[in-house]
C-alpha cells in the first residue's frame, strides 16, 4: 500500500480507463470523483460501492481506495490539499471552509458512497466540475477566483446532502429527532445553546423529560453524544491540519488541551499522537 501525494494544492484531470492499473493506495489530499461514463465498483476502506455514469464521490485524505472497472470508464478527478483552505486572498474565508469540510468528514461515514440528494443538485455539481476543468486549462488572471467559487458551491451542496441524509435517518425514529441532531451539530462549539433548558424550550419538550427523550432516540446520553461529535471533528483536525492540541481544544470549547487529551484517550483507547500516527486498514 502506498500514500499518493498531490503535486499542487489544487489540480483537476480526466482519465479514461478500461482497468485500474494503480495499486490500492491512500492519498494526502481531498478528492472529488465524477464518473462521466462507465460502471464498476469503488473500494473504500474495505467497503465496495457500485459506481455508474453520473455518480459523484468525495474521498477524504487517508481513505484507502481503488476501482474495479467493468466497462470503459471516464473519470474527472479534482484534488486539493488542506492548504487550499488556508489561503488569505481577502475574497474567501478559507478557515470557515475548512470548518465546513471538518463537519462533512465528521459525518461522512454515516452516509458512504454517492450522497447527492437530487438530480438538480447532481446536474449543478457536474456543470461546476466541467467549468472548473475549463478554467483550470484556461488559467488566466480570473481563473483561480472562479475555480474557488465553484469548489465552494460543490462543498456546500455536499454538506447539505450529507446533513439531509443524516437528518432523514434520525427522523425515521422520531420526526423531531433529526432536527434536534441538526441543531446540535450546527452549534457544537456553542455550549450555551446545547444546555438542556435551551434545547427543551426550542423543541417544545419538557426540561425534566429531555434527557430521557434524547437517550431513548440516540441510544446515548446527550453529554456523550456532544462529546463524541466533538471528538469526530478533533479526528479531522488532527489528521488534516497543523493545529496544535491547544488550538483544537480552544476551538471546540474543551477546558484545555489536557481535558481534550484525556477525553480522546478515554473514548479511543489511544493518545491523540498515536491516533495521528496510526494507519488505516486498506482494501485488498
Amino acid at each position: 500500500m502506498i500514500t499518493e501525494s498531490a503535486q499542487k494544492i489544487f489540480e483537476i484531470h480526466i482519465e479514461e480507463l478500461s482497468s485500474w492499473g494503480h495499486r490500492v493506495h491512500k492519498h494526502n489530499f481531498f478528492e472529488i470523483v465524477y464518473v462521466e461514463e462507465g460502471e464498476g465498483f469503488q473500494c473504500i476502506n474495505q467497503h465496495e460501492f457500485a459506481y455508474r455514469a453520473g455518480n459523484i464521490f468525495l474521498l477524504p485524505p487517508l481513505d484507502c481506495h481503488s476501482f474495479k472497472i467493468n466497462t470503459l470508464s471516464r473519470f474527472y478527478f479534482i484534488r486539493f490539499t488542506d492548504h487550499y483552505f488556508l489561503k488569505n486572498d481577502g475574497l474567501t474565508n478559507y478557515k470557515a471552509w475548512f470548518d465546513r469540510i471538518a463537519y462533512i468528514l465528521a459525518n461522512y461515514n454515516k452516509v458512504p458512497g454517492d450522497i447527492i440528494a437530487s438530480e438538480r443538485e447532481r446536474n449543478y455539481i457536474i456543470q461546476n466540475i466541467k467549468a472548473i476543468h475549463q478554467e483550470y486549462l484556461l488559467s488566466d488572471n480570473y481563473s483561480e477566483d472562479i475555480i474557488s467559487g465553484a469548489v465552494a458551491s460543490i462543498l456546500n451542496i455536499l454538506a447539505r446532502s450529507i446533513e439531509k441524509k443524516y437528518v432523514e435517518q434520525a427522523n425515521e425514529v422520531d420526526n423531531r429527532f433529526g432536527e434536534v441532531l441538526r441543531y446540535i451539530n450546527t452549534n457544537i462549539t456553542d455550549s450555551n445553546k446545547l444546555r438542556i433548558p435551551v434545547l427543551a424550550e426550542k423543541f417544545n419538550i419538557s426540561k425534566s423529560y429531555f434527557s430521557e427523550y434524547f437517550k431513548k432516540q440516540a441510544g446515548v446520553s446527550l453529554a456523550d453524544h456532544i462529546l463524541k461529535s466533538k471528538l469526530r471533528i478533533v479526528e479531522t483536525k488532527l489528521l488534516h491540519t497543523d493545529l496544535s492540541l491547544k488550538e483544537i481544544a480552544y476551538q471546540l470549547n474543551f477546558t484545555d488541551s489536557s481535558h481534550l487529551a484525556r477525553s480522546f484517550k478515554k473514548v479511543y483507547g489511544m493518545t491523540t499522537k498515536e491516533f495521528k500516527n496510526s494507519g488505516q486498514v486498506c482494501c485488498a
